[in-house]
């Protein structure tokens, strides 16, 4: 494993403090590390022995033991022979698109820990515990969509309003134990990172779907997360967002089978008496 992949997988294990430092480096990834450790607590906003701490928990002996092992790192892949022009085959621009998002989806699976995945979703599981789902800016779509099929599965599901005092709202309800989707991609959104903060202040489990960078928001979750997004548009695709909301749902109905056939036969017999669609849902 790589540096990089070796604080990452760290991030469930770590104290706030020492999280909130491993997020601003892998925020800054590798170029918030290379100054001094004064620098560098200053601008994550710890203390230096939490910076220590820190690396020594990823197995340096301290952080002047890192910074070389980073730079080592750095260098060899500085020194690695890049393709050359010409040998890649030219792709139609959809099928180019296609290939990033796919090597995303690729990434993504790489980086989230499946211990991370199965806690998450035992979480969402719970019945006994109430989730609220929070979105953004690109991501309350996502966050309206596990809303929906998650209500399927699963009574006490509540999809946050995009108002900007929904979220506010949102907190008078939350009881010790309940849980907490936030979805906070680049550009992080201080809503996103203030419900993170509070919730975990009133004991509510904090599950963060977030990008490659991590949002600030880390710092407060239990359970991170996080999605490849970068392509090669003006935009962020949150095609790997959508695969991991589908995978998390897929664990969840594993957990509650039992319940979830009789919630879609109730279901859709007030579909039928309703008559709020023109045919039969097909079987499968």
């Amino acid at each position: 494993m790589t540096i990089e992949q070796r604080m990452r997988a760290s991030l469930p294990s770590l104290t706030r403090a020492e999280r909130q430092a491993a997020t601003h480096i892998l925020s800054h990834f590798p170029m918030s590390a290379l100054g001094s450790i004064t620098m560098l607590a200053s601008a994550a906003e710890v203390s230096a022995p939490t910076v220590v701490r820190l690396v020594q928990k990823l197995g340096f002996k301290g952080y002047a033991d890192y910074q070389a092992a980073l730079r080592a790192e750095v260098g060899r892949l500085l020194a690695a022979p890049s393709a050359l022009p010409g040998q890649a085959p030219r792709l139609h621009p959809m099928q180019a698109f296609a290939a990033q998002a796919i090597a995303n989806i690729q990434m993504t699976l790489d980086q989230i820990a499946a211990p991370e995945f199965d806690a998450a979703a035992a979480l969402l599981a719970d019945p006994g515990r109430h989730v609220a789902i929070m979105g953004g800016r690109l991501t309350h779509a996502h966050a309206g969509y596990m809303a929906t099929l998650l209500r399927v599965i699963r009574p006490g599901v509540t999809c946050v309003s995009d108002h900007p005092t929904g979220w506010q709202q949102a907190l008078l309800d939350l009881r010790t134990g309940d849980v907490v989707v936030i979805f906070d991609i680049r550009r992080y959104e201080a809503n996103a990172i203030h419900m993170a903060e509070l919730a975990a202040r009133q004991g509510a489990r904090i599950v963060l779907v977030t990008d490659h960078g991590l949002s600030p928001a880390a710092g407060y979750a239990h359970h991170i997360l996080p999605c490849r997004i970068t392509m090669p548009a003006a935009w962020d695709s949150t095609v790997t967002i959508l695969m991991l909301v589908e995978a998390l749902l897929g664990r969840v109905q594993g957990h509650c089978a039992d319940q979830v056939q009789d919630r879609l036969n109730r279901l859709e017999d007030v579909f039928a008496k309703t008559r709020i669609f023109r045919t039969p849902t097909p079987e499968r």
